[in-house]
């Protein structure tokens, strides 16, 4: 789920706009009138383009922005710690290895490792900050970042005492290789445990790829709402027998249809497609095509689903989505989409303050 667009035509847009919709925002509906739509804005992994991505100062520059929900994703270590990472395996674009945290540790070095295979310790002393991502200029660098705990982002909200925030958790089993992840119980529990512990648990939903893993969460915490995650290539339309990614359902039994298969998991309250293929493409570009349309929403909300892609930060592209009824964006730029709906008078999610030391 990494994208990267260029938002030119929008970059102009006045930056004026911004407090008089968000004045309008915190007052009150007229006396008669319907309360606008709240659109769910998602800075994925805390909006990688502006900051380091799963960093606690990506994480707060995005609750100070004002975001609808940050979107993140786990990892269990070896010593069964849960880690905020997109990645399993250790990614040498990310993060660098400063000496081994033993001498003659015989798993050194630790990038290109499995994240199961190494304990917190070890992860934690390879430098994740050590360059800007490649292909994302105004990304803040992190210089010397070690990779967070679910536990530290959960706390940080807390501390922010942003109530209105939402977290979308991301279980990163790797269903169609499991031998790279934790075990899926292990996995799953383990990230439960964590939310649990919080206090804040009302405002965390539970995404994944592997639809086995939200069965799994859903029989822990019935409570939680599920968000069904897919590529469409993941659905393994017209392949024999059940795709290992969606939890024993043969997606041939629906036709192919991602609605339909979706709505049969218990506890799940949204749907996460991939925005359109190539991935990486744009509105208007030659061969580009939309995955969701007006007929996946309508399906979707007709049984009471919301559909919130990802990642999409080509602002065209986010309008078009948007004209389609979409009811959220996972987006790396949230500051981008912010303009886009205060352009639109849309509601806008809450900033919050730096908290007080």
């Amino acid at each position: 789920m990494s994208l990267r667009h260029t938002a030119a035509a929008l970059a102009l847009l006045p930056a004026l706009v911004l407090p008089a919709t968000a004045q309008a925002a915190g007052a009150p509906a007229e006396h008669g009138s319907a309360p606008r739509p709240v659109f769910d804005l998602q800075a994925h992994r805390g909006g990688l383009g502006l900051t380091t991505e799963e960093s606690l100062e990506g994480f707060g520059k995005a609750l100070r922005l004002g975001v609808s929900t940050l979107e993140l994703d786990t990892q269990i270590t070896r010593d069964r710690r849960v880690v905020v990472n997109h990645d399993r395996q250790v990614s040498a674009q990310k993060c660098q290895d400063t000496g081994p945290l033993t001498s003659g540790d015989p798993v050194y070095p630790y990038v290109g490792r499995y994240i199961k295979d190494l304990t917190l310790a070890q992860i934690r002393t390879m430098d994740c900050g050590y360059q800007q991502l490649p292909g994302y200029p105004e990304q803040e660098q992190v210089k010397g970042f070690r990779m967070v705990e679910l536990r530290d982002v959960l706390d940080l909200v807390k501390s922010y005492g942003a109530k209105r925030v939402k977290l979308n958790i991301e279980t990163k089993v790797e269903a169609g290789a499991p031998e790279q992840t934790a075990p899926r119980k292990l996995f799953v529990r383990r990230v439960f445990e964590e939310i649990h512990r919080s206090g804040i648990e009302k405002q965390v939903s539970v995404q994944s790829f592997d639809w086995g893993a939200l069965k799994e969460m859903h029989r822990l915490a019935p409570s939680y709402p599920l968000v069904a995650l897919t590529n469409y290539d993941f659905l393994q339309v017209g392949k024999e027998g059940a795709s290992p990614w969606l939890g024993g359902i043969d997606a041939d039994d629906y036709d192919g249809d991602f609605v339909r298969a979706a709505a049969t998991i218990p506890g799940v309250t949204a749907l996460s497609p991939n925005y359109g293929f190539p991935q990486n493409g744009t509105v208007g570009e030659p061969g580009f095509r939309f995955y969701p349309d007006t007929k996946m929403v309508h399906d979707a909300h007709r049984r009471g689903l919301k559909v919130i892609p990802w990642t999409c930060d080509d602002p065209a592209t986010v309008e078009a989505l948007m004209d389609m009824g979409i009811d959220g964006i996972i987006t790396d730029y949230p500051d981008r989409v912010r303009d886009i709906m205060a352009a639109r008078g849309m509601r806008l999610p809450t900033p919050y303050p730096l908290p007080r030391r």
